[in-house]
């Protein structure tokens, strides 16, 4: 029960703030859809089954299953089919590339969210007085510069609040919906899904583009999956059918039928239900409620970001962990300053709720369609079910999420575009990244020399062996570091311990200490050691070696770790465009030291330079 308390304020802050806004959004009164008792009980049953089939059938019941080592998440998912297709090099690339941009599409998502959540919930400030209506954005403005401010100091001691606040916020929805829908009990009618499917009978066109607006009620179901390491596949599910679905259910028919009576409400239907006196009170939770569900975008993008760097989608970033405790609790100074700007001018370019509505679900339905079809690989190939059955499943969801993702098409030129724009700028910059280092390996082996004939020739003329050990951290097992062979050109000696470390991160989110080096013995007191990390692992190369026995002995005092640090020239020729090249270029010499992603020592640490054209 505490975990699956804890969910709740983790998880379901995205979706549990969707009824601030959805309904209003829907019946914009540019969407052109009339509000009426047929259309009020046809957009209520497509809401209410869209919570069933793609929040409870798919992610709850069915995509949970697809965890990667406990872990989920669209780049655990993505690490997970590229494994199973591992033998098919072509599929596998169509894969990376597919996930990449799912998980580019997230940035899109992580702007969004905060924006429209706490901007929403600010705007009940002019229901509860009027006169405050001028002041909305600046309040907006004001509680996400501190939100983001506070990032750097962790959310470990908030965090203990989150559970508490969302189990209330979710009381209050499913309480506050109990008497509008005993005075309008017909607005039950939604309950039955011919009503949503008569609704898109009737209307065609119109419904189809309403769709671009429902779907905004299942936005967070990403947070399910994503947040399954941190509390379990049991807790998370527990929690949405026993408490979040049918607070969301009963506060969404409550907004219709307040609606059905009140049609004037539409203006901001949920804090109409809701008497005066309870109006700054509910500005108050709202706000607490939206901030929860912007933090967990924020720390979902932090999280994404450092999984991406370890598996060599983006350059390496300064990472703080703000927890002693919680390894999953990090800072990406980089991440928060980009995200900040972005959701900002969000706020300040669009200045409405309704607005970004339009900017809003055309990431979120990407990556819900991005994430079914990974998932079909995954059952079909690591699972290894029958194919026509694995189609069968993985085609119902298509169909749904395309039609999601279709109908937020239209919205492309209202606001659409900002989404995608950002997923644009990360998923060239991470494809980028991924080509470039394949390119800067192709060049660093072609002019290497293999480690085992240098070292038996340097050994065969013994240059002056210094005390103590040396690390080289070696990009390309198997072949000879230049720094190396710079230490050799410029000092003349070799160290009477030598390890050459390459670190290399796998596809599974853990990997244990027992499984962790694959020692190579290569000549006398020189190792050629592989460091294997998952995606999800804290990389420290000090404390990994002093783990490894073997005769091997890491003296914090006289070890010393060489770098070779590569300056990347872009060349004209048949790598990437040049422009690529230039943004590659860029992104290398910017990236964070590689003694400080590797916790090296900084005061044992000696960097040797050289330069590679590609």
């Amino acid at each position: 029960m505490k975990i699956a308390l804890a969910a709740l304020g983790i998880v379901y802050g995205d979706i549990g703030t969707s009824p601030l806004y959805v309904m209003k959004t829907v019946f914009d009164k540019d969407a052109g859809l009339p509000l009426n008792q047929p259309e009020l009980v046809g957009v209520l049953s497509l809401i209410l089954w869209s919570l069933m089939l793609v929040v409870t059938l798919k992610y709850v019941l069915l995509i949970m299953r697809a965890d990667n080592h406990g872990e989920g998440g669209i780049m655990a998912l993505l690490a997970l089919a590229a494994s199973s297709v591992a033998g098919r090099p072509r599929l596998r690339h169509f894969l990376l590339l597919l996930g990449v941009f799912g998980a580019a599409l997230f940035y899109g998502d992580g702007v969004i969210t905060p924006a429209i959540s706490v901007l929403s919930a600010m705007e009940g400030l002019e229901v509860a007085s009027p006169r405050l209506a001028p002041f909305v954005v600046e309040l907006t403005v004001a509680v996400l510069v501190v939100l983001f401010l506070i990032q750097k100091h962790g959310t470990a001691g908030i965090g203990a609040l989150f559970g508490p606040i969302m189990a209330l916020w979710f009381v209050v929805l499913a309480v506050a919906a109990i008497a509008p829908i005993a005075r309008h009990p017909a607005i039950l009618a939604a309950v039955n899904p011919l009503e949503g499917l008569g609704f898109l009978v009737r209307h065609g066109w119109l419904a189809f583009v309403a769709l671009g607006s429902v779907v905004l009620a299942v936005t967070g179901a990403e947070a399910l999956y994503a947040d399954m390491g941190h509390f379990g596949a049991g807790p998370i599910r527990m929690s949405w059918l026993v408490l979040v679905l049918p607070a969301l259910a009963l506060n969404y028919l409550g907004q219709g039928a307040l609606l059905a009576a009140h049609p004037e409400a539409i203006a901001n239907p949920f804090f109409k239900l809701f008497p005066d006196w309870a109006l700054l009170p509910m500005v108050v939770l709202s706000a607490a409620a939206t901030v929860i569900a912007s933090q967990a975008v924020i720390s979902g993008a932090y999280s994404m970001t450092n999984q991406a760097v370890q598996l060599g989608f983006l350059p390496r970033m300064r990472i703080e962990h703000t927890s002693e405790h919680e390894i999953g609790q990090i800072f990406v100074p980089a991440v928060n300053t980009a995200l900040l700007v972005a959701v900002l001018a969000a706020v300040l370019g669009f200045r409405s709720s309704t607005a970004l509505g339009a900017a809003y679900g055309i990431a979120v339905t990407g990556t819900m369609l991005i994430t079914t079809l990974l998932a079909f690989f995954v059952i079909r190939y690591a699972w290894h079910f029958n194919f026509w059955l694995a189609l069968f499943a993985t085609a119902f969801f298509v169909a749904i999420d395309l039609a999601f993702f279709s109908a937020n098409l239209l919205k492309i030129a209202d606001g659409g575009w900002f989404p995608l724009v950002i997923a644009g700028l990360a998923f060239t910059a991470m494809a980028t990244w991924a080509r470039g280092r394949v390119l800067l390996h192709e060049r660093l082996r072609a002019d290497a020399i293999e480690l085992g004939p240098f070292l038996a020739s340097v050994t065969a003329d013994l240059p002056m062996r210094a005390p103590g050990t040396a690390v080289f951290m070696n990009a390309i097992p198997g072949l000879t570091p230049t720094a190396l062979l710079h230490n050799l050109k410029h000092n003349h000696v070799l160290h009477a311990s030598n390890l050459f470390v390459t670190v290399e991160t796998l596809e599974v989110p853990w990997v244990s200490s027992g499984d962790r080096a694959l020692i190579d013995p290569i000549a006398e007191r020189c190792f050629s050691i592989l460091l294997r990390f998952g995606f999800k692992d804290r990389i420290d190369v000090p404390a990994a070696l002093s783990a490894l026995g073997h005769g091997i002995e890491i003296d914090p005092m006289t070890t010393s770790y060489f770098l070779s640090r590569a300056t990347v020239v872009p060349t004209f020729g048949t790598g990437m465009a040049s422009w690529r090249e230039k943004l590659f270029a860029n992104m290398h010499r910017n990236a964070t030291a590689a003694s400080d992603f590797l916790n090296l020592p900084a005061n044992r640490v000696v960097e040797l330079g050289t330069k590679v054209q590609i």
